[in-house]
């Protein structure tokens, strides 16, 4: 793998920040995240890995996007040559124009994963590199986690440097296959040259080695340790007793 000098290794979004006066209050995602997006709105970067946990509607797909969108990422998610037409709504453009990002370098290359939106982009990588797939077969011949996993292993390298960013990869990905994306990430964060920004509500991922977990909490952001995350704890206590929690669920408790 290639070593990029130690003053230059990831992460290289080092801090993004908002402009109050490009913040244009009365459109979506301002109206969305008032008390999120706030004047002194920022978030630094310090570590290879960087992982958003929160509820639905807590704000984590909404900063990823626009993070995407600065690196040169399109909004329906994959690489700076592929600008999926994607017009379901403009938090890219919106948010990321109040956005000042700090970069050392300045990095452009990598992937935007988003699930929601990935058939799409597996149309048009089966579709403009025929080739690149020729020992697996199309990726629409495989599984949903399959298609996954082959671009993960195959559309993610670390020759350069790159940012990428993840919204949801638990999506159709087994726990097994889950682990073998956390052996991935740490090729690529061992590689120096890769920075990860992943949304997840998989407590699998949430407890990748080293990560900076941010908690989104619907009227900010704040720093997170992985025991304390809300996902962990209710599926810790379902694993440890499912008849109980079961119970209670549905009303059986005595």
């Amino acid at each position: 793998m290639s070593k990029p000098s130690s003053a230059l290794k990831a992460p290289f979004l080092k801090r993004v920040s908002l402009l109050p006066e490009k913040a244009e209050r009365d459109k979506f995602p301002f109206t969305r995240f008032p008390d999120l997006l706030t004047d002194d709105f920022s978030m630094e970067f310090t570590e290879p890995v960087t992982v958003f946990v929160g509820e639905n509607g807590s704000g984590k797909s909404t900063i990823l996007q626009a993070l995407a969108a600065l690196a040169g990422f399109a909004a329906g998610g994959g690489d700076a040559q592929f600008q999926l037409h994607y017009t379901a709504d403009t938090t890219d453009t919106t948010l990321t124009r109040a956005l000042r990002p700090a970069w050392l370098p300045k990095v452009s290359t990598g992937f935007f994963f988003r699930s929601d939106t990935f058939a799409d982009v597996a149309r048009y990588i089966d579709d403009s590199d025929e080739n690149h797939f020729v020992h697996g077969g199309p990726l629409w011949e495989r599984s949903h986690g399959e298609i996954f996993m082959s671009v993960f292993n195959d559309r993610f390298g670390t020759k350069k440097r790159c940012m990428y960013l993840m919204d949801e990869p638990e999506n159709a990905l087994s726990p097994k296959r889950q682990f073998e994306l956390m052996r991935l990430m740490r090729d690529w964060e061992e590689s120096g040259n890769a920075q990860m920004i992943l949304a997840t509500h998989s407590p699998i991922l949430m407890s990748y080695p080293g990560a900076d977990i941010r908690h989104f909490t619907g009227a900010g952001i704040e720093p997170i340790s992985y025991d304390e995350i809300e996902h962990v704890r209710i599926t810790r206590a379902f694993l440890n007793n499912p008849t109980r929690v079961l119970d209670e669920l549905f009303g059986d408790t005595p």
